[in-house]
């Protein structure tokens, strides 16, 4: 487990610099195209990849952290064992549509593998480098959910932690 959790924040750290990329490949395109009228034909292709990536990675951390968006309005007054079948409810929903879309990517990202999609953009790069991240992303995402499942099952969960 705590390969695991270090593997997660690993992958926390990596998104927020390819967020921090996007922003400066975004700027830097905006400076060569309005300033200089030169415009690149990578920045805005590989900054749409840098956040696509950024936000699949991060999701199972968010879960893990508790910092994902929660409306906990009502939960929040539930007793500590109402407030255990809701988590491990949520957990079971996540964890289905998790699953779901990993499996359903899965497919998407082989077709494009095996054809050879790409973008059709000046840059044309291949369409799997994006796809994989829904694959990896919603796979990640699905393991964090059974892991928060399982720590519902287990004992006390407090809604109200850290990033809420």
């Amino acid at each position: 487990m705590k390969a695991y959790a270090t593997l997660l924040m690993a992958l926390a750290w990596i998104a927020a610099l390819l967020f921090v990329l996007a922003g400066g490949m975004l700027t830097f395109e905006v400076t060569a195209r309005y300033l200089f009228v030169a415009p690149t034909i990578w920045a805005a292709e590989l900054s749409q990849l840098s956040l696509i990536w950024g936000s699949m990675i991060a999701m199972p951390w968010l879960l893990g952290a508790g910092r994902h968006i929660a409306v906990d309005a009502v939960t929040n007054q539930l007793g500590p064992g109402a407030q255990r079948i809701c988590q491990g409810l949520a957990m079971i929903f996540v964890a289905g549509f998790s699953a779901i879309v990993a499996w359903k990517g899965a497919g998407i990202f082989y077709d494009s593998f095996e054809r050879g999609r790409t973008t059709g953009s000046m840059l044309d790069l291949p369409t799997w480098v994006s796809e994989l991240a829904i694959l990896v992303g919603f796979g990640l995402l699905f393991l964090q959910a059974v892991i928060e499942l399982t720590k519902a099952v287990k004992g006390p969960v407090s809604l109200s932690g850290a990033g809420h």
